[in-house]
Parts: structure tokens; C-alpha cells; sequence
């Protein structure tokens, strides 16, 4: 065991809260690693700026910000917990010396639970049914009739791991699967899922009864869902999003749920998050949102953190970074 004095230090948000890591994974990473919260770092910078060799980002936490990285000379590598990183400017690190990682592959059926738990909890109305059910003035229960999955068309924008894995759960339900990518996947991955190529995307929103978002965010996927392809569905179709929330442009989102040009939505991402309580979006019946709690899951969270720190000790080593992610 490697005695406290000897282990590398890393900066971390902090432990517990609402967007601190768990007590299990900052133990995981005490065996590792000497943590030092961001908290204490603002105390005194000079204490440990000069040692700390890596940073751990969780929740987008600590903020990656200029002048945080004047004060960590060291810093080997920020080791994000996640898939995206659009908060992250990598050119820029990577001009100072350091490198950025992130956690593929490791969230994908999380994520794709949650996109079924959604779509599930719009088609059935199980959150008014709910509400219904625990509210003291309920004397008599009223029918909630919802939308059938069994059997419907899922439209999945986004085909790579996660999208694959939300293929697998709609043909657990007998859905008919259609899904557009940049590139198509291969007649294999097609077979195991039964899945439809749709090259163009306006042909999936003309046929789908549920569209799911599984992109990753960029110059050419933000906006992607806009007002046009709004109109292009169905006035039964319910959208779903456990992407980013800047992929959907939000006016026409809201303008078409009002209209009713679409069924419902159900998001697990908004912009920017949380809404502000005032927002429109929050004062609609046909529209369910999360709190971006796609990964949210004890094992998933674990396996997550275990790959951050398999990335950061390589990179404290000199080793090759597994999960390494270059600049575009």
C-alpha cells in the first residue's frame, strides 16, 4: 500500500451533495491518489498548487477556468467522468502540457436506461399517474390513457454505443427500429438489433412514433433539432433526449409542444440546466425532464471513476492515457 505522503495529489470538487462524487468513488481514488478539494486549494493555492498532478472532473466540477490552471504548473491531466466534453477546451490544455481524458463505453447502458425509462414514463403518463395516486384531495381515480410502446416505431438520431443500446431495449419491446448516424453501422450491428438505416433524417421524423437523441454535441449537432424538424413529426410522436441539451433548439421545442405539432417530450438535458424557474418549458403538461441523471447509477458511477483512474495514474507514470482524447 502506497503510504498517504508518497501517493500523487488531485484536485476534486468535493464529496457528497448534489454534484460531488460518492463516498465509494472518492475512496476508490484515495487508494490511488491524495485528494485535495477544490475548497481547499482556494484557501491556500501555493500549498499544493505546485504538486497537484491531476484533476478529477465530475458534474462539470471544478470549473475549468484559466486561472485555475495558472495555479497547477504540475497538472499532468484532467480526467473527465463522462463521455462529452464540450466544457472542455482541449486545444488550450494541451498548449499548457496537459492532456484530457474521458469514459467511454462505460455509460452507455445507463444512459440507454434512462432513455427508455423516459420514453416509458411519457407514453404511459406515469408521472401524473403518480401524482394522481399521492394527492390528498384524489377520491376516485380517473383514466390516464397513454400511448402504446409495444410495437411502435422508435427513431434513433445517434447510432453509436448508446444509440445501439436503446436499439436493443426498443426490440425488447417489439418496437420497429429506425435510426440515422453519420455513418452507417455495419449489416451485423443492423441484424443484432433489427434496425433500419435512414440515410436522410427527415424520413426517420416522418415515420418515428418516439425519436431519441443519442448524439454527441458539436458545431454540427447543436441546433440539429430545430423548427423545421419539429413539423416533420408526427402529432403523436413524443421526442426524447438524453444527449445534450443545446441539440434541441428550446423555443421551437416549446412552441411545438404548445401547438401540440408534437404528442409530449421527455428530456434528461436541458440548456442550460437546471432551467430557470420561471422558464416556460416547466409550466407544460406534456413535458417531462430529469435532472441529467443519465449515468446516475452506483455501478455505473464506479466503473466511471475506476476508468478516470486508470487514465490519471498512466498519466502520472508516463504511460499511454487509455482514454486519451485529442483535439478535433
Amino acid at each position: 500500500m502506497t503510504m498517504a505522503q508518497d501517493k500523487p495529489l488531485a484536485l476534486i470538487s468535493y464529496v457528497g451533495g448534489m454534484h460531488g462524487l460518492i463516498q465509494e468513488a472518492a475512496d476508490l481514488m484515495k487508494q490511488h491518489f491524495k485528494l485535495i478539494t477544490h475548497q481547499e486549494f482556494l484557501q491556500n493555492p501555493s500549498l499544493h498548487g505546485t504538486k497537484i498532478q491531476v484533476l478529477f472532473s465530475w458534474v462539470n466540477k471544478p470549473e475549468l477556468l484559466p486561472s485555475l490552471f495558472t495555479s497547477l504548473p504540475a497538472l499532468k491531466l484532467v480526467a473527465n467522468g463522462g463521455v462529452g466534453i464540450d466544457h472542455i477546451d482541449v486545444p488550450y490544455l494541451n498548449s499548457l502540457g496537459v492532456k484530457v481524458s474521458n469514459t467511454p463505453l462505460v455509460v452507455s447502458d445507463a444512459t440507454a436506461d434512462i432513455a427508455m425509462g423516459l420514453l416509458l414514463a411519457s407514453a404511459r403518463r406515469i408521472i401524473e399517474g403518480h401524482q394522481i395516486s399521492m394527492d390528498p384531495k384524489t377520491v376516485d381515480f380517473q383514466s390516464l390513457i397513454g400511448t402504446e410502446v409495444t410495437g411502435a416505431t422508435l427513431g434513433i438520431i445517434g447510432m453509436g454505443h448508446i444509440g445501439l443500446r436503446i436499439a436493443q431495449r426498443g426490440r425488447g419491446f417489439d418496437m420497429k427500429i429506425l435510426y440515422h448516424n453519420r455513418n452507417r453501422r455495419s449489416p451485423e450491428d443492423e441484424q443484432a438489433v433489427g434496425a433500419t438505416y435512414c440515410k436522410n433524417m427527415e424520413d426517420l421524423l416522418r415515420e418515428a412514433d418516439f425519436v431519441v437523441l443519442a448524439v454527441n454535441l458539436s458545431p454540427q449537432t447543436t441546433g440539429l433539432i430545430g423548427h423545421k424538424e419539429l413539423s416533420l413529426m408526427k402529432p403523436t410522436a413524443t421526442l426524447v433526449n438524453v444527449s445534450r441539451g443545446l441539440v434541441v433548439d428550446q423555443d421551437a421545442l416549446l412552441e411545438a409542444l404548445q401547438k401540440r405539432t408534437i404528442r409530449a417530450a421527455a428530456l434528461d438535458v436541458t440548456y442550460p440546466e437546471p432551467l430557470p424557474r420561471d422558464h416556460p418549458l416547466l409550466h407544460l403538461p406534456n413535458i417531462i425532464i430529469t435532472p441529467h441523471i443519465g449515468t446516475d447509477t452506483t455501478a455505473t458511477t464506479l466503473k466511471m471513476v475506476q476508468m478516470m483512474i486508470d487514465n490519471a495514474l498512466a498519466a502520472v507514470e508516463g504511460r499511454q492515457i487509455p482514454n486519451e482524447v485529442k483535439p478535433k
